[in-house]
Order: structure tokens, then C-alpha cells, then sequence
């Protein structure tokens, strides 16, 4: 097997600092690199994914940053509940915001269900944060991994695997797309938990079970927005448009040449390299009022 890249490594070999803080009853986990008292960055995942999403890209956002990557209630090691929302996920985004540091200074941003919270959030909070990105979010359309719950392919009661490597071999993106093995291999193995004497995926299939975003629950945002799409990702050249005509046609729409819809397990270098440019583009420019 070929090994992973020097930079893969040294992502994974970067300090991080674990935490957790409570939201509306809730204990929500997240992990954290860079400097505590820099601005900050925080990441959502999609639907069914969790904060580990991400250890191969936030190292690499740090310049001048703290990176803070975030498990919403029902994913990965923060607690679950009875119902859930874009708009509870969207208070539990911004309690760690404003742990993180200056919820002023501070850009969030979310890949496929997470855009959906962090649009949610900039409608709700726009004012209280700087920024909020988007990365190939399906607004005028239900999510893969909602519609492969709903239509029973994917996401259902959790099975138990005897063991760890019969777990992580069942993993798939939805949906199903070419990646990179050793970050493929890296997210599924920390997708799982032990429960009932062997190992299941951590993600609460209830999570599926809430409300969808649609252009209606959005308004013109008081925070700078970017909308990323991937090439060959969901949301499609005439959706980008709807979305920029929908947020006053000021938040740019920029595409990741030839990603698929998970862009961090295909694309990941393209994907730094083009929220780098953004942000500093944001640094450098004055809001449109």
C-alpha cells in the first residue's frame, strides 16, 4: 500500500486540543488546532459525518487562525437528542463560536448539511459572526444522505459489526464517490464506536427525522457568504445561481474543479487552497453594505 503523503501525515501528527460544552441540555464535542487567542474558524460536517471530517484540513487553515472543527448533537462524540433541527444545530454552531474566541471575527464554515446549519445560522446570527461558507449545499434540494434515509438505502437502525475492520470495510460516502484511500481509511475508522459487544457507526439515523432548508429561510445575510460547489458535486451551475440571486448577488459562487461532492476526501488540497484565497480576499476588501 502506498503511504500517505508528507502533508497528510503532518496534519494528522498536529497538536489539537479536545473539548466540550453544553447547549440546550446537550453535551456537544469538539476538537480544536492553532492559536487560542487567534481568530477563529469553525467547521461543520454533513449529515451522518462528525468533526474528524476534517483533522486532514483544519491543520492546514491555522495561519493566523484558530481552527475549530465541531460534532453536532447525534454525530460523532456529542451526545444525542429526542428531535433535532437546523435551528438547534445552528445555537449549538454558535455556543462554540463564541467558546472558540471573538464571535465577531470569526467565519463558520459547512460542507453539505453542515452549509445548510451554517446558511441557518447566518439568517438566525448574521450579525454575531463575519463570515459563513458554504460547501456544496443543496438548498433547493434534500440532501444525499437525507434522501437515502428516506428512501430506506442507506442510514437505517444501526448494525453491529464483531469487529472494527468489518465496520470500516462497510464504509461509503453518499454519495458514492472515487477518494482517497488513506482518507478514506482515516474518517471510517473514527466513524465508529463499541455498542452491544462489537462496533457500530456513531451518527443517531434520527438525525435524518427534521426540517429542510429552502431558499424561503433565507434572507439577505448581515455576515459576508461564499458558496463553494464541487464540479461534480449536487449543487449544479443554475442552483449556485438561484442561491446568489437568493443572498442579494453578493456572495460569490466558486467551483472546485473536478471534486466530487465530498470535496475533502477528493480534493482536499484544492479545498484549502480556495478557502486560503477567500479568506484572504475577505481580509483585503471591504463588505458590500
Amino acid at each position: 500500500m502506498t503511504p500517505p503523503p508528507a502533508w497528510f501525515s503532518a496534519a494528522l501528527a498536529a497538536a489539537v486540543q479536545e473539548g466540550a460544552i453544553t447547549v440546550d441540555g446537550a453535551s456537544i464535542a469538539y476538537r480544536a488546532w492553532g492559536d487560542p487567542d487567534g481568530r477563529s474558524i469553525v467547521l461543520v460536517h454533513g449529515g451522518a459525518a462528525h468533526s474528524r471530517w476534517w483533522d486532514h484540513i483544519a491543520p492546514m487553515l491555522t495561519d493566523g487562525w484558530r481552527v475549530v472543527a465541531v460534532d453536532l448533537s447525534g454525530h460523532g462524540d456529542s451526545d444525542r437528542r429526542d428531535r433535532y433541527s437546523l435551528d438547534t444545530w445552528a445555537r449549538e454552531v454558535l455556543a462554540v463560536v463564541a467558546e472558540a474566541g471573538s464571535a465577531a471575527a470569526s467565519v463558520v464554515i459547512g460542507h453539505s448539511m453542515g452549509g445548510l446549519v451554517t446558511l441557518r445560522l447566518a439568517t438566525l446570527a448574521g450579525p454575531e459572526i463575519a463570515g459563513a461558507v458554504a460547501i456544496d449545499s443543496p438548498v433547493r434540494d434534500m440532501a444525499p444522505e437525507d434522501r437515502a434515509a428516506r428512501q430506506h438505502r442507506a442510514f437505517g437502525p444501526l448494525r453491529v459489526y464483531p469487529t472494527p475492520e468489518a465496520a470500516v470495510a462497510r464504509f461509503r460516502p453518499i454519495p458514492d464517490q472515487p477518494t482517497l484511500a488513506y482518507i478514506a481509511d482515516h474518517v471510517a475508522a473514527t466513524s465508529i464506536r463499541a455498542a452491544g459487544g462489537g462496533w457500530t457507526w456513531k451518527f443517531d439515523p434520527n438525525v435524518f427525522a427534521r426540517d429542510h432548508l429552502t431558499p424561503e429561510l433565507l434572507t439577505r445575510l448581515e455576515c459576508r457568504v461564499a458558496l463553494f460547489r464541487a464540479e461534480h458535486g449536487l449543487v449544479t451551475p443554475q442552483q449556485g445561481e438561484v442561491l446568489y440571486d437568493r443572498l442579494g448577488r453578493v456572495a460569490p459562487v466558486i467551483e472546485i474543479p473536478v471534486a466530487g461532492h465530498h470535496i475533502m476526501l477528493d480534493q482536499p488540497v484544492a479545498l484549502v487552497a480556495a478557502l486560503r484565497t477567500l479568506l484572504a480576499d475577505w481580509d483585503h476588501s471591504i463588505p458590500h453594505g
